[in-house]
């Protein structure tokens, strides 16, 4: 079968987005899912389905449990539905537990103590975080990681560096009294710390200068023309001031890059919500679906690895974003069991109604703004 050039065409380059995408968020939703299913288990709640996708169901099967494991043709999320609840955001379906007989409500999920409840629900980000180390580590192990030492090869001028009187050849040694042992390791610290004066010991000439520094928030262009806004303090390390190389890392030393850049990435997510919500970065920053394809397109033109960190990036990331205590996501489901073990009882059911609505709500918005903010990236 071939088809005309034109389509032939759109079919490649449709191809080109569609197969990383689905490669980077299928990995993402099954781990994260299976956090979910596993701790179940653990906990004696029976499982009635695993999917990944929502919608039609593509392909599945049966286990010997009695868990329909299914691949469904809309690939923007996935569920484990649980025995007891009444669809995939795991709402309590209290009049399917009154017709239970006594040995279905022992697998399920709402007849289950708060406390395995929420160790159910807490499973799915957890599990995100473990991948993301998991990823980082396994990349760097197989890669080994570029370095280079903290030299300064040029300082920008009427930049907060050139203010501060930093000049080429200076090596940074600490950032508020913290070591900074490579190039990339000041950048972390600068990148997170917009408008905040930063005390920096630097070797110039064979003795110590302390100079302070505040980093500001400016518009960055990755290598495929899309825009960032990032705290910069404009210096910059190149071959010539700076050793770049790649050095090959123990397991051990692997697993402990992995965690650290998992905190990182931890960290610097939660500081950019933290400059939404305070009105110091964009909101246009925030992509959905579109965004999330448009990107590993580009990021899968460097290999797997990239695409793999890539993968492990926002790993982190859906994982905050289901912590987020908001009705519909885990950590509204914890908020509600939270106050369930303070109050010794359930919240009624009228008010967990109310409040999965409001966050139906806000999902939706947050849904919308992101496809938004996807589609005004395209123009």
């Amino acid at each position: 079968m071939s088809f005309p050039t034109g389509l032939s065409e759109i079919w490649s380059g449709g191809l080109v987005y569609i197969v990383p995408f689905l490669f980077v968020l299928t990995i993402i939703v099954f781990f994260h899912e299976l956090g979910h299913y596993l701790v179940g288990r653990w906990c004696g709640i029976k499982a009635l389905a695993f999917s990944v996708g929502f919608g039609p169901e593509i392909v599945g099967f049966n286990d010997r449990r009695g868990t329909r494991w299914k691949l469904c043709a809309v690939p923007l999320g996935g569920y484990v539905k649980f025995l007891g609840d009444e669809n995939a955001a795991s709402m309590p379906d209290h009049g399917a537990l009154e017709r239970m007989g006594a040995e279905e409500r022992e697998g399920a999920f709402q007849t289950k103590s708060v406390g395995r409840r929420a160790a159910t629900v807490a499973a799915g980000p957890i599990a995100n975080f473990i991948l993301a180390i998991v990823i980082f580590s396994a990349v760097a192990y197989v890669n080994g990681r570029v370095v280079g030492d903290p030299v300064i090869a040029e300082v920008r001028a009427g930049s907060p560096a050139a203010e501060a009187g930093f000049l080429p050849g200076d090596r940074i040694l600490s950032a508020d009294g913290e070591a900074i042992e490579y190039f990339s390791d000041l950048q972390r610290y600068v990148s997170v710390r917009a408008d905040t004066p930063i005390a920096m010991i630097v070797r110039r000439a064979n003795r110590d200068v302390t100079l302070t520094v505040t980093p500001r928030l400016e518009s960055q262009t990755d290598p495929f023309g899309n825009k960032f806004e990032q705290a910069v303090v404009g210096i910059v390390a190149n071959d010539q001031g700076s050793a770049f190389r790649t050095e090959e890392l123990s397991l051990v030393q692997a697993v402990n890059y992995g965690v650290g850049q998992t905190w990182f990435v931890t960290e610097r997510t939660v500081s950019f919500i933290g400059e939404v919500v305070t009105g110091r970065q964009s909101a246009d920053q925030i992509g959905g679906p579109i965004r999330i394809a448009q990107v590993s397109s580009q990021v899968s033109s460097f290999g797997l690895g990239a695409l793999l960190n890539l993968a492990g990036l926002l790993s982190v990331s859906i994982g905050l974003l289901n912590l987020l205590p908001i009705p519909m996501l885990d950590g509204g489901h914890l908020l509600f069991y939270a106050c369930e073990a303070l109050r010794g009882r359930p919240l009624s059911e009228r008010t967990q109604e109310i409040g999965f609505r409001i966050g139906l709500a806000l999902v939706m918005m947050l849904m919308v703004f992101a496809f938004w903010n996807d589609l005004s990236g395209l123009v």
